[in-house]
């Protein structure tokens, strides 16, 4: 879930800017939110499935009916950031530290509970981020994608777990930038889940979608989408279709964290 700035900042954007106000590819990032949002929203419902909400937090001030719908749905919410026409990269500690903890405590004030896990806009960290992610008591991580299964990164003051993040089954690495269609993203989907049940051992191991409401709200995306998504379903205990909060609680327990 999130916002970008208009006409300034950082930005995802559908085809090459020819300048600002870039109203083509600000419109379509913002159809998101107006529109496609809940779409996804309808189709979780009917799947039964509560996702990880991942949120810019100034969606609080711009979307707060949005967030409310997907709050009633049950969704764990983790933060990303104030919003993704900035990154952490660059910034020094004391700035990084304030960016952390306003994202925090704004999701604290509005949820009941502060979030237990972080992904950086942009993916972006500086060489203190897990320190300071640790400090914040944040309990997990999802900027590092280097493993199946949950990592434990050592901090400065403990230890912070990572938990994996789809680069490649994330619908706008594999559709805005490599261009790929929506039934080809669909069936990525179907075939990673099939082989790693297939072939991925004994061991657990994580296997997260990345979903973008501009993206993959849009009607011929969602449809197959909700048919590979029906598929992973229909596998029943094989899989256990669950959010990221769940996922490191399960990993911190006594049966998984050796």
């Amino acid at each position: 879930m999130e916002q970008y700035s208009f006409g300034d900042g950082l930005a995802e954007d559908l085809v090459p800017p020819l300048g600002q106000p870039d109203v083509m590819n600000y419109s379509w990032r913002d159809w998101g939110n107006r529109v496609g949002a809940w779409r996804l929203l309808a189709m979780f419902r009917e799947l039964g499935f509560a996702p990880s909400l991942l949120v810019n937090t100034v969606l609080y001030e711009t979307a707060p009916g949005l967030l409310e719908a997907f709050r009633n749905l049950g969704c764990a919410v983790v933060a990303h950031g104030r919003t993704n026409a900035e990154a952490q990269s660059g910034l020094d500690e004391a700035a990084e530290t304030a960016v952390i903890r306003e994202a925090r405590d704004t999701i604290a004030h509005h949820e009941g509970r502060p979030p237990l896990g972080w992904l950086g806009p942009w993916i972006s960290e500086t060489e203190r981020t897990p320190d300071l992610l640790e400090e914040a008591s944040f309990e997990y991580v999802l900027d590092w994608a280097m493993d199946d299964q949950p990592v434990w990164l050592r901090t400065r003051g403990g230890r912070l777990l990572s938990v994996t993040y789809p680069h490649e089954l994330n619908d706008a690495n594999a559709v805005v930038l490599r261009r790929a269609t929506g039934r080809e993203f669909a069936a990525m989907i179907v075939d990673q889940c099939d082989e790693l049940l297939e072939h991925g051992g004994s061991q657990p191991v994580v296997m997260g979608v990345a979903l973008h409401a501009h993206v993959s709200g849009q009607p011929f995306r969602l449809r197959p989408l909700r048919r590979a998504l029906q598929h992973v379903r229909s596998l029943g205990a094989a899989v256990w279709i669950t959010d990221t909060d769940h996922i490191a609680a399960a990993w911190r327990s006594a049966a998984f964290a050796s």
